[in-house]
């Protein structure tokens, strides 16, 4: 029987649409769960503080529920793959499809295209909404669910360009306000000024430092001379910003991605221990979003043929590797942060791993 022509669009409308309608709505399933249980656990701290379900979702859910989607994305991919081409092998719908000359190189078209959809929503999301919303729930987090945690960081020294460093005897990260704060400017290694304050404080609205209580001190050769200004307070723009000295792990996950590009680049200059930190946080936006694919490639090796235990097995094989996946994930993020390891092959080995096991098992698959 001679193929129709447009009998491989009519499969691919039916695979895009079993793909993307499975996979969002499982992911919506996923997400209310979680918002359920979530709520659960901060019903208390939100009592407390007498917020209105509107402000419940603006102050706290809508930044969230897009980190809930991101972080479940990879799973619930690798999910809503398997079941319904599980179920499609179960019911034998593959064996004709394959049976009527469309290669199994054709048949993963459609699935590759649903990938690509969810690739680039997660990578639009990583660049552009995730720093935002991710701003609004780690402040309401610090703010109101980990009020009683330290926010104190003490003793902080940080070389602001080749000529200027800081001293902050200590501060804040809830008040944005700090204790004991000196300035030196040197020339080689000279120094030529020196400003000290008793206080040092963020002012947001116009986006500079107060400080309060201060002296300055100017140094030219033999001469020298004190200004010293009591009870007196001065604006002055310093080039550093409070989540600079933060103590909160998550600051760098609210940052732009101009902001993130900034900071590396300072961070190249001050040396103070973070570019680990600050590298794996930029190449995670660009390169996990990279998942889909792998987790596809996978997801439709293990699944396309008809095993006697139908999708229940298929299912809980996958589910298993999605987790291995996961879980390699966040060793890999351990390792580049803690132990050194280059934060561009912590984000990339588990990728390529999954990727050459997904190309093994493709060739298992019926053809």
């Amino acid at each position: 029987m001679k193929l129709l022509p447009n009998r491989g669009k009519i499969i691919d409308k039916y695979i895009i649409g079993k793909y993307l309608g499975t996979f969002f709505y499982t992911l919506c399933i996923f997400v209310v769960i979680i918002v359920i249980f979530d709520l659960s656990e901060k019903l208390d701290d939100f009592l407390e503080n007498d917020f209105s379900i509107w402000e419940i979702f603006t102050l706290y859910y809508a930044g969230s529920i897009p980190f809930y989607v991101n972080m479940l994305s990879p799973l619930i991919n690798f999910i809503a793959v398997i079941f319904f081409t599980a179920k499609m092998a179960d019911q034998t719908e593959i064996v004709p499809i394959l049976s009527g000359k469309i290669s199994f190189n054709r048949f993963l078209a459609p699935y590759f295209f649903s990938a690509f959809i969810i690739f680039s929503i997660n990578l639009v999301s990583n660049l552009f909404l995730l720093p935002y919303t991710n701003s609004i729930k780690t402040d309401f987090e610090n703010r109101y669910v980990n009020k009683n945690d330290p926010s104190v960081k003490n003793n902080i020294h940080i070389k602001l360009d080749n000529k200027s460093y800081i001293y902050i005897e200590s501060f804040d990260s809830k008040t944005n306000k700090g204790q004991r704060f000196s300035l030196d400017n040197f020339e080689g290694d000279v120094l030529t000024k020196k400003i000290v304050a008793d206080s040092i404080s963020w002012n947001r609205d116009k986006k500079n430092w107060k400080l309060k209580n201060y002296s300055i001190r100017t140094i030219n050769g033999l001469k020298e001379t004190m200004q010293s200004f009591n009870t007196q307070t001065k604006d002055t723009i310093l080039d550093f910003r409070p989540n600079d000295l933060s103590i909160y792990d998550n600051v760098y996950e609210t940052m732009s991605n101009s902001e993130l590009f900034e900071k590396i680049k300072k961070e190249k200059i001050r040396g103070s221990g973070v570019m680990n930190d600050l590298k794996f946080e930029q190449y995670k936006r660009w390169f996990s979003p990279f998942s889909a694919f792998v987790l596809t490639l996978i997801g439709v090796a293990i699944s396309s043929r008809k095993v006697r235990g139908g999708v229940g097995a298929s299912l809980g094989l996958g589910i298993l590797l999605s987790f291995m996946y996961i879980v390699m994930d966040r060793f890999a993020k351990m390792f580049s942060i803690k132990s050194g390891f280059p934060p561009l092959l912590s984000i990339l080995i588990p990728s390529i791993i999954f990727t050459i096991l997904g190309l093994f098992l493709l060739k298992k698959a019926p053809k």
